[in-house]
């Protein structure tokens, strides 16, 4: 073999193994892209992640798909109150938590978390109370049992708040037992995330229907649905 063919030999090796390295650098950021949403990141999954970090609080930018550093911050801070690793970026666990299914992420994810047996507790208490009215109104029922939770006059579980005597006519009836539905679980797991829609409210009560008249004398926060909201 000559030496011209030599050297021509060697070129053609560096030249197949640079587009090797190309093709598997370029599938190693394909699937980098698929299974995580960062900082640079656009589209439609941005826009779900803004829209759900703006409804429980953590966002005030625009819902415009860009993933941007308010965006980051935001996430950051769901992460933190969520006990994730807070890197600023949306990988599988912390779309999980939102409820989130990125394009390469299986969707036990978010059906694991459904085993949880708060969140089930919280979602037939939801189902029982309020399967009639909008998401909005799930979301706020919850809320206001979570609410329950951290208020100094009430038990400091769920399941305590739930099942306090009296507190709750889906308990007093047996609704609670009727089971739950898919909505009622993600509306759970928004108010779990922080979308409170009463803005702090430990009461609500349907006006068509109440008799109590101390409940009809607290001050209306909101009104969703059939139900009024107040503190």
């Amino acid at each position: 073999m000559t030496k011209r063919t030599k050297v021509i030999f060697a070129v053609l090796a560096l030249i197949f193994c640079g587009g090797v390295l190309f093709t598997l650098t370029s599938v190693t950021q394909t699937a980098d892209a698929a299974t995580v949403v960062k900082q640079g990141s656009k589209g439609e999954i941005v826009r779900q992640i803004q829209t759900k970090l703006k409804n429980w609080g953590y966002y005030t930018g625009s819902v415009d798909g860009v993933f941007g550093a308010k965006t980051t911050t935001a996430v950051k801070s769901f992460q933190k109150k969520n006990g994730l690793t807070q890197d600023g970026v949306v990988g599988q666990k912390t779309a999980s938590a939102m409820g989130i299914t990125l394009s390469s992420t299986s969707s036990s994810g978010s059906s694991g978390s459904t085993t949880n047996s708060d969140l089930y507790l919280l979602a037939r208490a939801v189902y029982g109370e309020a399967r009639g009215e909008p998401y909005n109104g799930k979301v706020a029922v919850a809320a206001v049992i979570l609410n329950r939770v951290k208020h100094k006059d009430f038990p400091n579980s769920i399941s305590g708040v739930i099942y306090q005597p009296w507190a709750f006519t889906a308990v007093n009836d047996g609704q609670i037992n009727m089971g739950t539905n898919d909505e009622c679980i993600k509306a759970c797991q928004d108010a779990m995330n922080g979308w409170d829609p009463t803005y702090g409210c430990i009461y609500y009560y349907n006006p068509a229907t109440a008799t109590n008249k101390w409940i009809r004398s607290r001050p209306i926060t909101v009104t969703i649905g059939k139900h009024v909201f107040c503190k």
